[in-house]
């Protein structure tokens, strides 16, 4: 891996282990605080809703600025966060620390994985792109459970106190290794970073990385309840099926690199129908244990092969001006987050059983599956014209 990426990697397993640990920790959280656990549930959501309104917001306010100090800071505002977090007194200030932290989220992706393409030939810039993601699939197996557990011993402000310690070193790595000059924003500035969002190329590219998150989380939100009340496993299984979960990640991220720098829609398409495929499958055989472990392993490998390329198509498809496109599609992935946890949620209240929630995430998927085939097509046109 290019020390530059390695660097943007660590800065991105910080990002992802601030994101996800709160939810290991929402009873040390509750009892601590002083509030019920569903409403030290609503730090993950308002996490998200910083990543989405912050993720705009943070964009447009750098355009101008050179990429690397861009990074630094950004990095430096999670140390900053999630100090907050660590020594907030009370749970409106972690809320607000918790906000504040979101804000950086999608833009250090999104200006992340333009400045990660640019370290590399063009022919490995997805490659590229899902070495810097490695670090939130990592995040997933080693910074939550890890993080957890370090919170159940030491009280849930030490894990926050080690996410700072963890960030310092991302923001050392990157002002350490990212060269000065890596990505420099385009001449246009903010009006040429608005303009490109004027291509329906860029628009259907979010609209797929929503649908497919939408997919994910419809099913995956309520997968605990699903692998012990419909695949008969105990609570205790569940831990170790959703870091299988989490392996899966982590291996599809490196494949989905790989595949898009070969051949990126063909791939996003297959994948989206791989995983349609999957959920009915799990719709028939999830009663079996031993099946629906084995399909939550291919779930998180599949779900994490789109992600690269999809990033990389928007990055692709808004060249003259990247940077606010990238960074609106992880605002789009967590609008897809929330929704698919809304409309699963909707589909139970009105009756789908949890045997049947793949169902509702096969639906979703095929909408992506859709406006990929025509964003695939639009391209086709395109060429044939010139």
């Amino acid at each position: 891996m290019p020390l530059p990426i390695l660097a943007l990697a660590i800065a991105s397993f910080c990002i992802g282990t601030t994101e996800f640990v709160i939810m290991g920790l929402l009873p040390e959280v509750a009892a601590d605080l002083g509030v019920s656990i569903p409403s030290a549930g609503l730090l993950v959501t308002g996490y998200a809703l910083g990543v989405v309104f912050g993720a705009p917001i943070v964009a447009m306010a750098t355009a101008r600025l050179p990429r690397k100090p861009v990074l630094v800071g950004l990095a430096t505002l999670f140390v900053i966060g999630n100090l907050f977090c660590a020594i907030a007194p009370n749970y409106w200030l972690l809320m607000a620390a918790r906000v504040f932290t979101a804000f950086g989220h999608g833009a250090f992706f999104g200006i992340g994985s333009v400045v990660a393409a640019s370290l590399v030939p063009r022919n490995k810039r997805a490659s590229a792109i899902a070495l810097m993601f490695a670090g939130l699939t990592l995040s997933n197996i080693l910074g939550v459970p890890v993080g957890t557990a370090l919170g159940e011993a030491f009280g849930w402000r030490a894990t926050f106190l080690a996410v700072v310690g963890i960030g310092l070193i991302s923001v050392a790595a990157i002002a350490w290794l990212v060269p000065s000059d890596v990505a420099e924003p385009s001449g246009g500035g903010l009006l040429g970073e608005l303009r490109v969002l004027g291509k329906l190329q860029v628009w259907l590219a979010m609209l797929i990385a929503s649908l497919a998150s939408a997919s994910l989380f419809a099913v995956f939100t309520y997968i605990k309840p699903y692998l012990t009340d419909v695949s008969g496993l105990s609570t205790a299984t569940v831990t170790w099926v959703l870091l299988l979960f989490g392996a899966g990640m982590t291996i599809g991220n490196v494949i989905g690199g790989r595949l898009a720098d070969w051949k990126l829609m063909p791939t996003v398409i297959a994948t989206l129908l791989a995983i349609a495929l999957l959920f009915a499958v799990f719709t028939e055989l999830g009663a079996i244990a031993s099946v629906a472990v084995a399909i939550v392993f291919v779930w998180g490998m599949l779900i994490f092969i789109v992600v690269p390329p999809l990033q990389m198509r928007v990055v692709e498809a808004a060249a003259q001006g990247p940077n606010l496109a990238a960074t609106l599609n992880q605002g789009a992935f967590n609008i897809g987050n929330a929704g698919g946890a809304w409309i699963g949620g909707l589909a139970i209240s009105w009756g789908v059983s949890y045997a049947n929630l793949p169902l509702v995430g096969a639906a979703l998927v095929l909408m992506a599956v859709a406006v990929a085939v025509l964003s695939q097509s639009l391209d086709r046109r395109t060429v044939v014209q010139t």
